[in-house]
């Protein structure tokens, strides 16, 4: 079913040519994913390593591609007074399950440095909350991600 997941958000058109902008599906979840790797005020070269795999293996990007829509994402990040532009196109294109797996793309982001920290968590929260994303589903999906993430600490607002 992932894998499912993952081929429709490959799928979702690109920005082509044109200047990438936060209605493109692709550049709207680079920006939650960098804002939840920055959520906690410090960005760690395992986390924005961990950012560029998501976006890699999820958009089949690669090179100067894969680059181009990190850039776009933080820019669109940093360009960002809240969340909701970005939230709203991902509601927009993306089914239930979709929206569910990306939910566990940024708890991935979140452990990636082996920690969970109040404002990762809140905006994980924050995010599941404006796409619709259920409370037990967004806690699994953190639990599979704490899971994997050895030495993870900290407690989710959750439990």
């Amino acid at each position: 079913m992932f894998e499912r997941v993952l081929s429709f958000l490959r799928d979702l058109p690109a920005a082509g040519h044109a200047k990438p902008s936060a209605d493109d599906p692709r550049v709207a979840a680079s920006a939650l994913l960098y804002h939840v790797m920055n959520a906690d005020g410090v960005r760690q070269d395992v986390e924005w390593e961990r950012f560029k795999q998501i976006l890699a293996s999820t958009y089949s990007v690669s090179g100067e591609e894969l680059d181009a829509l990190a850039a776009a994402g933080e820019s669109a990040d940093n360009e960002a007074i809240d969340l909701y532009a970005f939230t709203s196109v991902l509601k927009r294109d993306l089914d239930a399950e979709a929206r569910k797996a990306f939910i566990g793309l940024m708890w991935e982001i979140v452990y990636a440095d082996g920690e969970l920290h109040e404002l990762e968590d809140n905006t994980v929260w924050r995010v599941a909350e404006l796409i619709g994303v259920e409370r037990h589903d967004r806690i699994e999906a953190r639990r599979k991600a704490a899971a994997k993430a050895p030495g993870a600490r900290g407690k989710s607002s959750d439990e």
